[in-house]
Parts: C-alpha cells; structure tokens; sequence
C-alpha cells in the first residue's frame, strides 16, 4: 500500500476511519527525513493492514503545531485514535518493524483504562 499524504482536511477522517495510522512528519530538505523514506515505505508494503502516512510540515505548517513538531523526522502512531507513540528521529528499519509489532499486539482496552486511570488520579 502507497503512503497516504496527510492534510488538515484529510488528517481527521483518515485517523477516525482507521484502525491503526502511522505518521511521518517530514521536509524535502531534511536529510534525515530523505534516508528515512525508503524504511517507512517499504513498512507500508509489509503492513498492508495499517495506514502509512506522510505530513510535509513545509506544506502542512498548521497540522505540524497542531502536534507541536521541533524536530524532523517525527513518527507518531495512532491507534483507535489514540496517540500511543510520538518521537522525533528516524528508525532503523528492525526497529521500526519491532514498533509496528508492538502497537499491534496492545490490548487497547487496557490503554483505555490506563488513561482513564491518570485522568481520575489528575
């Protein structure tokens, strides 16, 4: 599956339609973000399950404050709408692999009442 390109408009709908969305957030002149892209698309060749997407934060400045991004590249995981990872570097491709199984193999109904939990501790 290709990567999808993130926008304001479509940002919403694809992470509420999906059960699993990994994110980039990149630039063109990023070299970090350049060597990244061939890791994170062959990901989405292997996970045809998951959705695999690109935000350009030259493009999309307005989606990148959103999530307060510093630093490029940026993965971010989402998952039954759910932030479950958010980290600034890119990874190599065996640890990137090891994430994707991680996220896939949460009990998310413990995540849920994980969060609940700090909310009532708050």
């Amino acid at each position: 599956m290709a990567t999808l390109e993130l926008t304001t408009e479509n940002f919403k709908q694809t992470i509420g339609d999906n059960p699993t969305v990994i994110i980039d957030f990149w630039a063109s002149w990023c070299a970090p973000c350049r060597s990244f892209a061939p890791t994170f698309e062959a990901a989405s060749e292997k996970h045809p399950d998951v959705v695999f997407a690109k935000v350009n934060t030259e493009e999309q400045q307005e989606l990148a404050g959103a999530f307060n991004i510093r630093s490029i590249p940026t993965l971010m995981v989402f998952r039954d709408q759910i932030i479950l990872y958010a980290e600034a570097g890119a990874l190599p491709p065996a640890a990137f692999d090891q994430l994707i199984d991680q996220v896939k193999a949460l009990d998310m109904d413990e995540v849920r009442a994980e969060i609940a939990k700090q909310g009532d501790d708050a």
